[in-house]
Parts: C-alpha cells; sequence; structure tokens
C-alpha cells in the first residue's frame, strides 16, 4: 500500500507539479533527515513549506521526470531508487538555463507515518548535474 501511495505521489507531485495534492501525500511534518547538496537538508517542514520547497525546486526544470528504477517496501518506509531528467530553463545556482536536457540518479528511503509521508533519506548524483551545467557554458 505504501508503495502505490510512494507511486502516486512521485507522479503527481514531482512530476507533474501537481502542488494542490501535496496536502493528501504529506504528514503534518516532514523531516529531511539526509539530502547532501538539497538547501532543505536537516529541516523540518510544515505541508506549506514542503509546497513551497517543491514550487522552488521544479521552477528552472518544469518539465522534471522522475522514473522509478526499483522500489523495496518496509514496515514504515519505501526505498526507491530513480532515474531524473528535466530540460534546463531557468537559472540554476548562478548558470543560466540552456535549454538542455538534465540527467542524474539517486535513491532516497521515504519514510511513513500510517499512511502519509513523513520524511526521507536520500543520496542523488548532484556532481553530474554540476557537470552538465559547467559543459552547457561552453
Amino acid at each position: 500500500m505504501k508503495a502505490h501511495i510512494l507511486r502516486k505521489f512521485i507522479d503527481e507531485v514531482w512530476n507533474r507539479g501537481r502542488i494542490d495534492a501535496i496536502p493528501g501525500y504529506i504528514a503534518d511534518t516532514y523531516h529531511i533527515v539526509h539530502d547532501p547538496g538539497d538547501p532543505w537538508e536537516g529541516l523540518t517542514l510544515d505541508k506549506a513549506a514542503f509546497q513551497d520547497r517543491v514550487a522552488t525546486s521544479r521552477q528552472p526544470i518544469p518539465d522534471q521526470n522522475f522514473e522509478i528504477q526499483t522500489l523495496h517496501e518496509n514496515e514504515d518506509s519505501v526505498c526507491i531508487t530513480w532515474c531524473w531528467q528535466g530540460t534546463h530553463l531557468g537559472d540554476i545556482a548562478g548558470f543560466p538555463a540552456s535549454g538542455k536536457l538534465l540527467h542524474m540518479s539517486g535513491a532516497t528511503v521515504y519514510y511513513f507515518d500510517g499512511d502519509r509521508i513523513s520524511g526521507h533519506w536520500q543520496v542523488a548524483d548532484r556532481l553530474s548535474i554540476y557537470q552538465q551545467l559547467q559543459a552547457n557554458l561552453v
């Protein structure tokens, strides 16, 4: 059941950008346990702050898409590996829009409180994004 909820969350919120759907998926507090390079790492967010996080993250790459590669469900968590891609249409950390396709991969453990997602632990290949952004300047 949690795996089904997570698949819908990834598709509706992160892939389609349905910010309004977030309250149906996220617990009252969402803790970002580990996510190196993410400006929200270590923070606990309420639903409004999580909505802001998604809107801010999607702004420079509005067509972003996460494709789940593997998924493992446990009692109170779901672990996924994923491949991500999107078109660089806005400023990212001082790198102007290039119109180029960016891609990376990663793994995320999502924690649940009942049927709501309450946080995550993630590793993502952000170095490859930086390298792609640098290459786009040439």
